[in-house]
């Protein structure tokens, strides 16, 4: 028998529990599709490339997690590239899901979480704070590395290459705060709680010279090459919890 669009989404909404977040967009079901689900596509993005992907793979269902709709984009209309991605979805009767923060800050599946162990990260407790929840996490490695030992480590994990911003390469690091994607300014909140150490996807100019200044080892290893693994986490969850089929679709994006 085959899962159903509505038992799909309870199962994610106890286990990610979206309504806790106050996030730039919905989570949950963005766009509706077949009722029946019988093949499951994740990516980390909606773009039109996984969406083609998911569709020629004749995927009932798409789950993300970067989905359609932000506030920042604000009302849009349905033409060009943003009509290119829609219409396919609709045309195929294809589901979306998204799950942003819930995703990141998940201790279980989270795409921090996930990471950290990847990493040797034990003794993982929520770390951030947007709006009042936790967005990633912090811990302690088994053992400590020199700053450029770890960027080392996290380039093979990530395969993706790291920026490190740090005022001593060669000083140990045990103490680490991890929030994936574009959570630039969060070093300033790992430096405030003491931490050695602060992992994140993206730098700006001034935060690769403001960190390090500020005592902290701030890396930087992609946005999406940091937030594939929560989403491969549910994929795995959910194909064992439900027992329907899943793929995983790849970005090249090296971002």
């Amino acid at each position: 028998m085959a899962l159903t669009r509505s038992a799909l989404e309870r199962f994610l909404a106890g286990l990610l529990n979206p309504g806790a977040f106050a996030d730039y967009g919905p989570n949950g079901l963005q766009v509706e599709g077949r009722e029946e689900i019988r093949r499951i596509a994740f990516a980390v993005s909606a773009t039109a490339h996984s969406i083609a992907a998911a569709a020629e793979w004749q995927a009932d269902a798409l789950i993300v997690h970067h989905g359609l709709f932000w506030k920042f984009h604000g009302a849009r209309p349905l033409v060009g590239p943003f009509a290119r991605r829609v219409f396919p979805l609709v045309r195929q009767a294809i589901n979306l899901f998204a799950y942003h923060l819930p995703l990141d800050a998940h201790p279980e599946i989270g795409n921090a979480a996930v990471l950290g162990h990847r990493i040797g990260l034990g003794e993982q407790a929520p770390f951030g704070d947007h709006q009042g929840c936790p967005t990633g996490v912090r811990g302690r490695l088994r053992e400590s590395l020199p700053a450029s030992a770890l960027r080392e480590r996290l380039a093979e994990i990530l395969e993706h290459p790291v920026l490190l911003a740090t005022p001593d390469a060669t000083a140990p690091v045990c103490t680490i705060g991890i929030i994936t994607g574009g959570a630039n300014g969060g070093w300033a909140e790992a430096a405030k709680a003491g931490l050695d150490a602060y992992i994140t996807g993206e730098m700006s100019e001034h935060d690769w010279h403001e960190a390090q200044e500020a005592g902290i080892h701030m890396y930087a290893g992609g946005h999406n090459a940091t937030e594939r693994f929560g989403i491969q986490a549910l994929m795995e969850r959910i194909g064992r919890d439900l027992e329907v089929e899943c793929r995983f679709i790849p970005s090249a994006n090296p971002a």
